[in-house]
Formats: C-alpha cells, sequence, structure tokens
C-alpha cells in the first residue's frame, strides 16, 4: 500500500501519517518510512545532531500494525492507543535512514487489539515494543 492507500484505513493525515508505504505479509505488516530530515519532529531534537524521537518510532509501529486490520476498520472509528510496555531502543533512526517495521497482532479481545513490534535501519534493531490499542 502506498500513502494514498494508507488513508483508506488510516485516519492520519499530514504531518502525522508516518508511513511511505506498508503491507501484509502472512501475519506481520511491514511497513516503511523514509526519514528525509525535514520532519517536523527533527526540528528541536537535536539541532545540529537530528534524531527521530522514541514516541515518533512508537507511532509508526502503532499505523503498521493497523495495516492488518484493513478489514475491521469501520469508517468514523478510529484506533486508538492504550498501552505501551517493554519499549526498548536500541540504535538511533537519523535522516537518510530507511527504517523498517514489522509487527504483528498477538491478542484480540474487541474492541481492543494487542501487538508487539519491531523497526530496524539496515538490519540493524532500533526500538522494539508491545502496545495495545483500541478502535473506538
Amino acid at each position: 500500500m502506498d500513502r494514498t492507500e494508507l488513508m483508506n484505513i488510516l485516519p492520519h493525515r499530514e504531518e502525522m501519517l508516518l508511513l511511505d508505504e506498508a503491507e501484509k505479509a502472512e501475519e506481520e505488516a511491514l511497513g516503511r518510512l523514509r526519514i528525509r530530515g525535514d520532519e517536523w519532529f527533527l526540528r528541536g531534537h537535536f539541532p545540529g545532531n537530528p534524531v527521530v524521537p522514541g514516541v515518533i518510532l512508537c507511532e509508526i509501529l502503532a499505523q503498521s500494525v493497523c495495516v492488518l486490520l484493513s478489514g475491521e476498520m469501520e469508517p468514523g472509528k478510529t484506533p486508538m492507543y492504550t498501552g505501551l510496555d517493554k519499549v526498548r531502543f536500541k540504535s538511533p533512526v537519523r535522516p537518510g535512514d530507511l527504517f523498517e517495521t514489522r509487527c504483528r497482532v498477538i491478542k484480540v479481545k474487541k474492541p481492543f487489539y494487542f501487538a508487539e513490534g519491531e523497526g530496524y535501519v539496515d538490519g540493524r534493531l532500533c526500538v522494539k515494543a508491545e502496545f495495545s490499542f483500541a478502535i473506538v
């Protein structure tokens, strides 16, 4: 899915749509975002040494996993974060990097969904987390 297709399942728009593309691969969602360097979240984080904030990396994971639920996202419903757990930041993500996600839904108790995911740059683990959200 490209950005236009992603907007059909995600409520996010510029500047909060944080995926360039995503796809379903069996039970996993794979997402990609090229960090250009001109993103709003890099302006002050950190001048002269830009690093993608950890909270943004977590948001990218959440948007990625929503690709697995595209058939369950009804019009007017919004996926909302309900929790983050066991978040670990392993390596910084910087301008020029291609950030790639790999996420899975591990449990469903509607309207709650529980997931886990990792984010990589060139095969290097940058972030991993367990998270939950509700479609409301």
